[in-house]
């Protein structure tokens, strides 16, 4: 194998591939980056076993083969190297010397032979948008739960029908769900799968990357996901596992309705929060004709009480939230106006934005004692 690449092109590339790429693995094979160099250009791979991302650069290729390269020495190497063209040649004992300029470099590679075959990419079921991709995504992906015991709610429901698509994310104790209207060409069935955390990070920066305009193929086979954007193509491992049935959460006569706007309400609670309780994170809304008070209170750090002057027409009632919860929803909801919706004081709340029609965004939170 024996190449020369544009430093821009190539580290563009491998940025891309350090999400996957596994830090700290028991099998060294996964700490190196596939390097194959065929026609007029390169391809590099990385694998954790559950995610792998394949993509391409053009390249002058010279000798035509493969090897294996420590990904994350390699980027911090290309980056400091200067701008140019960069020689990579493979050496005997799967040593890879790397030249720029008049400087020389010798990389302790691996055998090709002991990378992990990376599934195919099947037929495409559907193309969804790149800008509507990433927004579901950020609207939800806060939401998943980080414990390892409750593995079906450890990624992301994307409910791909003909005329909708919908992602939701729910850890028990607040759910994330929003939908958009969008018609999908040759896609004749509901698909459901199940996308994991790590995976959904990643297929954000995928679309953030392919611009606004672009779209991403969604494909899956019985175990993987695999989304491509031009020459790029992260594959998934598939969660497995009946995910919880969302629609019987979602409040159905939350009458109690109080609009505020987006910044105003962020600010009152992240301000409240700062003498929240550290373990519970609780706050107190208390919604009256005056408007909205929020308050917290804490035996080592004091109290907070703030109150914002809405219009209310309803019965007074108070009701307890996670802050945290409510902050990490404030930050994804879009700027305007955001309904908050209650019933009474042990059944969950609802949010949701008003601002952005196009998208049905609900957040329903669970109470908490105060």
């Amino acid at each position: 194998m024996e190449f020369s690449v544009k430093k821009f092109e190539l580290l563009q590339e491998l940025s891309l591939t350090q999400g996957v790429v596994e830090r700290k693995t028991t099998i060294p094979i996964l700490g190196n980056i596939l390097c194959e160099a065929s026609g007029d250009r390169i391809t590099l791979t990385a694998t954790d076993l559950e995610l792998s991302i394949r993509t391409s650069c053009p390249a002058k290729v010279k000798k035509e083969g493969a090897g294996t390269i420590p990904a994350k020495k390699l980027l911090e190497l290309v980056r400091l190297l200067p701008d140019g063209e960069i020689r990579f040649k493979l050496l005997e004992n799967h040593w890879v010397q790397i030249l720029a300029d008049r400087k020389t470099y010798k990389m302790v590679g691996m055998s090709k032979d002991n990378f992990p075959a990376i599934p195919v990419f099947p037929h495409p079921l559907a193309k969804i948008p790149a800008n509507i991709l990433s927004t579901l995504i950020a609207r939800t992906v806060f939401a998943i739960s980080n414990e390892e015991s409750r593995y079906t709610l450890n990624g992301a429901l994307l409910l791909l029908k003909p005329e909708t698509v919908t992602m939701v994310a729910t850890d028990g104790h607040r759910l994330a769900v929003v939908e958009i209207d969008h018609k999908f060409e040759g896609l004749t069935r509901e698909v459901r799968p199940l996308v994991p955390k790590k995976a959904l990070s990643e297929v954000q920066r995928l679309a953030s990357e392919a611009g606004e305009d672009a779209e991403i193929e969604f494909a899956l086979d019985e175990s993987h996901l695999f989304f491509r954007a031009g020459e790029r193509l992260l594959i998934s491992r598939m969660l497995t596992g009946q995910f919880p049935n969302y629609e019987a959460v979602l409040p159905r006569d939350n009458n109690r309705k109080v609009v505020i706007e987006r910044g105003e309400l962020n600010d009152a609670v992240k301000r409240v929060a700062q003498l929240a309780d550290t373990r519970s994170h609780a706050v107190k809304l208390s919604v009256s004709t005056e408007g909205v008070e929020i308050s917290a209170s804490s035996p080592e750090y004091g109290e907070a009480k703030e109150t914002i002057e809405k219009e209310y027409a309803g019965e007074p009632l108070a009701i307890g939230f996670n802050a945290q919860y409510m902050i990490d929803f404030l930050a994804a909801a879009p700027d305007g106006p955001i309904s908050i919706e209650l019933k009474d004081e042990q059944s969950a709340g609802q949010m949701r934005p008003l601002a952005d029609e196009a998208y049905r965004y609900r957040y329903v939170i669970m109470p908490m004692r105060i």
